[in-house]
């Protein structure tokens, strides 16, 4: 496992922009698939963009064209751009490792509110 820690987040008007960066320990990060995931209020925590060791993406019909996540390996940091925010994004979201199927890897969350 790395260790996760997550930070960016913040209130910002619909239309607005944020970007969440998330800082991983150790050696091993390049070999991580990486995703961040959200949570909002009565709802169950979903995917919402993931990127693989060689860069591959996946994005939630809901945010793509809108979010863009990257990673910089040299940096143990994976980035989610946020825009064109919505009030329907407002949640905790969450970091996330894997090296294989499992996501056993969690950041303790940073809370995104868009207010409209």
């Amino acid at each position: 496992q790395v260790q996760l820690v997550e930070s960016g987040g913040g209130l910002v008007q619909a239309g607005g922009s944020l970007r969440l960066s998330c800082a991983a320990s150790g050696r091993t990060f390049s070999t991580y698939g990486m995703g961040w995931y959200r949570q909002a209020p009565g709802k169950e925590r979903e995917l919402v963009a993931a990127i693989s060791s060689g860069g591959s993406t996946y994005y939630v019909d809901s945010v793509k064209g809108r979010f863009t996540i990257s990673r910089d390996n040299a940096k143990n940091t994976v980035y989610l751009q946020m825009n064109s925010l919505k009030p329907e994004d407002t949640a905790v979201y969450y970091c996330a490792g894997r090296r294989g199927t499992l996501w056993d890897s969690w950041g303790q969350g940073t809370q995104v509110t868009v207010s409209s």
